[in-house]
Order: C-alpha cells, then structure tokens, then sequence
C-alpha cells in the first residue's frame, strides 16, 4: 500500500515538474522566431480578453490558457495600459506582459517652432497623428477650456510655449494643450513677472509685444531692436504698423489667407490691424520663445522709431522717417 502511495506521488510530482517546465518554456520563449516589429492598438476599455486576442491575431503570443494564467500570477489582468506599441519580436509571453503592464506605449515627438500661431500649431499636431486640425483649433478657442487654464482671453494664442513635446497616439487634444500651457507658465516665472512690474507692463502687452517681436525676426540680435522700436512708438503716441498684426486680423476670418499683403489688406480695419488702430493690437499673434519676451524686458537703449528689411534676414533701423524713407527705396522700392 505504501508502495502504490509512493508511486502515486511520485507520478504527481513528475506532472507538475512537466506542467512548470511547460509553462516556464511558454513564458520564456517567443511565439516567432523572425525578427519583425508589429504595430499592435490596444483601445480604451478593452478587457484581457479582447488584449489576449489582439495579441493572437498579430502572432504576438499563442492563443492559449497559459497567457491568462500568467497574467493572474503576476496580477496583470487589469493593469495593461491602452495604446499603440511596437512589439519588437521574438518577445516572449513574459516580455509581452510586462511591456502591456508598464505602459511602454509609442512616443511621438512633436515640435513647435517659435513664431507659430494656433493655426499652424493645430496643423503641426495633426500632421503628428495627435488629432484633427479643426477638432484642436476649436479646443483652442472654447471659452470653457480656457477659463478651466486660468486665462482671460479668447483663444490660447500667446500660451503655447514652442518646444518639443512628447505624447503617445492616444493622446488628447486637450492634454497636449494643457501640458504647452504648463510649459508657458514655468518659463514665465515669478523673475520674468518682477521685471514685467519693473518695467511698468503687464504680462499681457508683454506677451503681444514678445509675439510681435517673434513674427518680425528670428535674429536674436535684432529682437531687442525690434523691441525698442515698438516700445518708442507707443511712448510717442504712433501707430505700431507692423505687417503681421495685419495678416492675423486676416486670418482670424480666413485661416487659409496665404497672399502677399497689399494695399487693400492695410486699410482692412480689424482689432489686429496696426495700420489702422492706435497702441497694442487685441491680443497675442503667435506663440514668442524666451528669447523675444525677454527683448522686450530688456530693450535696448536706441531712438529708432522704423526698420526696413532688408530681405536678407536683417533689417535696417531708422531714427526718422526720412531715414527710413530712403532705406525703403535702397531695400524696397529699387527692387
């Protein structure tokens, strides 16, 4: 009798040494052997179930009991992370899990140059997959939205700090906006604000002088030129005339406006057009970097009141308008 007890236990003992050899070979070895990567979606509240299909259907892992049961051995039924990933074969069953479990979703990386308004910005974001260009454009401009950011104004030109940020596929419009909001508020410090105070300006002309600043040059060593002119020509009452208030107040109502400006677009009066209004247009027209909100914090000491391009890049400044009069022929008109 003890013989046959003996026996008996021995025979279990050798299926569960087989059954964990099994399972351990199952958990450690590749379903395919081929190097390949496979783009796999796994969408919002799916269950382990739809997951463990998904994984099958894309010869990921075998179509097996044994992936349910290791998910239950590592508590991972309800901890896979919905996203897009590259599954980078051969994987293992463990591997597979363990990259579900931790979220190691496709990051994609988007840009935002300086100088950029909210269209550009919601074209940007749509060529990178993260959304529709009209669907973010309006997020941009929701009332409820941006008074849930802590803003005053009507859309978030001015807010969305132009840098290279990082989000995967699943991402929302309204995440990547908040988190550009974000970045503008670091970068807009409590120093930055003193010296705003300092200066007698409030964030808000700062950051439509900074934005004006940016659409008139990429030089960092113009900005501050830039900078002094605006600032001169508002101390003395004149009008600011500068080319892309116009554009702006143009394309608030024509968003696919692309033309060269001409006369007609001048005498357009809208609350961006320079030409036309007295002092700062009504808000931001774009989205300025550190570099031109600074210029305007530290001007520099000049009395030139215009400046001309010189389509090289670099402008020519003025101290009248007689010299700029004959900078505009030099550089325009004798074109």
């Amino acid at each position: 009798m003890k013989k046959i007890f003996f026996s008996i236990i021995v025979v279990c003992l050798v299926i569960s040494a087989l059954f964990i050899l099994n399972f351990y070979s199952y958990c450690v070895t590749s379903y395919s052997s081929t190097p390949v990567d496979i783009i796999i979606n796994i969408p919002q509240g799916s269950s382990f179930k739809k997951v463990s299909a998904i994984l099958s259907e894309n010869n990921i892992i075998r179509k097996s009991i044994r992936f349910s049961f290791l998910a239950k051995l590592k508590n991972a039924e309800h901890k896979i992370k919905t996203g897009e990933y590259c599954m980078t074969m051969p994987m293992s069953p463990l591997e597979v899990l363990d990259k579900l479990t931790r979220g190691a979703v496709i990051i994609y990386s988007v840009t935002i140059p300086e100088g950029k308004n909210i269209f550009d910005i919601a074209k940007i974001m749509e060529k990178a997959g993260l959304g529709s260009a009209a669907g973010t454009l309006e997020k941009m401009m929701s009332a409820e939205f941006i008074k849930s950011l802590g803003i005053k104004e009507e859309s978030l030109e001015g807010f969305l700090f132009p840098d290279t940020y990082h989000f995967s596929r699943e991402t929302v419009p309204e995440t990547i906006l908040r988190r550009m909001v974000i970045r503008h508020n670091n970068i807009v410090n409590k120093e930055i604000k003193k010296r705003a105070a300092q200066k007698g300006l409030s964030m808000r002309k700062v950051l439509i002088l900074a934005s004006l600043v940016e659409k008139e040059t990429a030089r960092k060593v113009e900005k501050p030129l830039i900078s002094a002119v605006f600032l001169n020509r508002l101390k003395k009452g004149m009008r600011l005339e500068c080319d892309p208030t116009v554009i702006y107040g143009i394309k608030l109502e024509d968003p696919n406006f692309n033309t060269r400006l001409r006369t007609k677009h001048l005498k357009k009066v809208t609350p961006y057009n320079t030409y036309r209004i007295f002092g700062l247009p009504k808000g931001p027209i774009c989205n300025p970097g550190l570099g031109s909100i600074k210029a305007v914090l530290n001007p520099a000491e000049t009395d030139y009141l215009y400046f001309v391009s010189k389509n090289n890049g670099t402008h020519q400044f003025s101290k009248t308008l007689r010299e700029h009069n004959r900078a505009v022929y030099e550089y325009q008109k004798k074109k």
